[in-house]
């Protein structure tokens, strides 16, 4: 898990510099997965489902699952990108937000909530805490900045396979759902909109996006639970988690 979610993260370091105004989402991926085939391992997203793509993009309202293609940035569109290795049979499983050209207010504040809405949740993951405890932590921060989390998306069970029990929801109450116990592996990924909350799959039965258009934005990390905490397998080693790394 470390050297999966290792991978992951250096690949998304290492494309940053790529993400700029004219630059296709296409050409972001053929990075994305020539960088995976240098390091010897293998994209978990190529063939699966039948998907042909080694990362995810998903740009400005797209919530998740935006395929890459000749789409041309512009300045001030905001994207996600995630990627999911597999490295001896283990799953890195990560994405961040990053933008091209020069960020908005509006764009900068979503981002920013979504950022830490991710970590008030990665910080409920200890033993004895619940499922529900990440949900509800990610879900009062959201929704006390007026913002609104998405429910028809979640994370997941994570290791030896890509998805797997239980789903992480990013909304709930205190004390409800599973218990953590030491040597669970899963994602934490929420998806957070300007607007409403509620999502449509389009006709390619992959992109979803927000029905009311707004901005949306998503951060992911792979977490594990220890046996007085967590322990993060997809930290950015160059520090490039948020955009405005630079």
């Amino acid at each position: 898990m470390h050297k999966a979610g290792a991978l992951a993260a250096q690949i998304l370091d290492e494309i940053a510099p790529m993400v700029e105004p004219g630059v296709t989402t296409g050409a972001i991926d053929d990075a994305i997965r020539s960088k995976v085939e240098e390091a010897g391992a293998t994209s978990a997203t190529i063939g699966y489902k039948g998907y042909q793509h080694a990362s995810c993009i998903s740009v400005n309202h797209v919530v998740c699952h935006g395929i890459p293609g000749e789409k041309r940035l512009k300045d001030g569109d905001i994207l996600n990108v995630d990627v999911t290795v597999i490295v001896d049979g283990w799953y890195g499983d990560t994405s961040r937000m990053y933008v091209a050209g020069k960020l908005s207010r509006k764009a900068e504040r979503l981002i920013q909530v979504t950022h830490d809405s991710l970590f008030k949740g990665i910080e409920a993951v200890k033993p004895g805490n619940t499922f529900g405890d990440i949900g509800h932590a990610i879900q009062a921060y959201v929704e006390a900045h007026r913002m609104s989390v998405v429910r028809d998306f979640c994370g997941h069970g994570l290791g030896r396979v890509f998805h797997s029990p239980p789903n992480v929801l990013h909304y709930g109450r205190p004390g409800t759902g599973a218990v953590l116990e030491p040597g669970m592996f899963f994602t934490i990924e929420p998806m957070v909109n300007l607007g409403r909350p509620e999502t449509k799959v389009l006709s390619d039965d992959w992109t979803a996006v927000t029905r009311d258009k707004s901005l949306s934005a998503q951060f992911e990390h792979s977490v594990g639970v220890t046996e007085d905490g967590f322990e993060l397998f997809t930290l950015s080693p160059g520090g490039k988690f948020h955009p405005t790394w630079s």
